[in-house]
């Protein structure tokens, strides 16, 4: 009689530890950025064509970012952290024009994404662009984030200034 809760007593464990694993596998990570451009190219009819990425409109002005890394995880838990992300045009050239971001994690195909972001209240840039985001995603994304796009937005306007690049399978 031993043995056998015993036995089970250990396949029960196994099973609680590899479910609890399971909680913690990464979904997308991504490795690099790219900074906002405004303008997409042009039109038909000679109009420009704002840079629209997942129906998320760009930033009023170009965007520069040095590096930005971020990892989800299966209960929506996000890590960010960026460097440098800073205004390339206008009057507040070089700076952060005092913006608050916040992510946002779009899984699916472009035309019926779902976004799952983090508080809309966002963290502010330090004066050298820098920042970091560790929050939960809401909604939480699914088991399997189909076409990841990751986008730093603005919390003052929505609108995005930076995309996250994926990592490699070779991370």
């Amino acid at each position: 009689m031993k043995t056998s809760f015993l036995g089970r007593a250990l396949v029960l464990s196994a099973l609680v530890s590899h479910v609890a694993m399971a909680d913690e596998l990464p979904l997308p990570a991504f490795e690099g950025g790219i900074g906002v451009d405004p303008l997409a190219g042009v039109t038909s009819t000679g109009g420009s064509a704002l840079n629209v990425v997942r129906g998320v409109s760009p930033g009023g002005f170009p965007w520069r970012i040095s590096h930005l890394r971020a990892e989800v995880r299966q209960e929506g838990r996000i890590r960010v952290e960026g460097r440098g992300l800073l205004l390339t045009g206008g009057n507040g050239i070089g700076t952060t024009g005092g913006q608050r971001v916040f992510a946002t994690l779009f899984c699916g195909p472009p035309a019926d994404a779902t976004a799952h972001s983090s508080s809309a209240a966002g963290v502010a840039l330090e004066a050298n662009g820098d920042f970091r985001i560790d929050d939960t995603l809401a909604p939480a994304p699914p088991a399997a984030c189909t076409n990841p796009v990751l986008l730093i937005v603005s919390a003052a306007n929505g609108h995005w200034f930076a995309a996250a690049i994926p990592a490699s399978d070779e991370r």
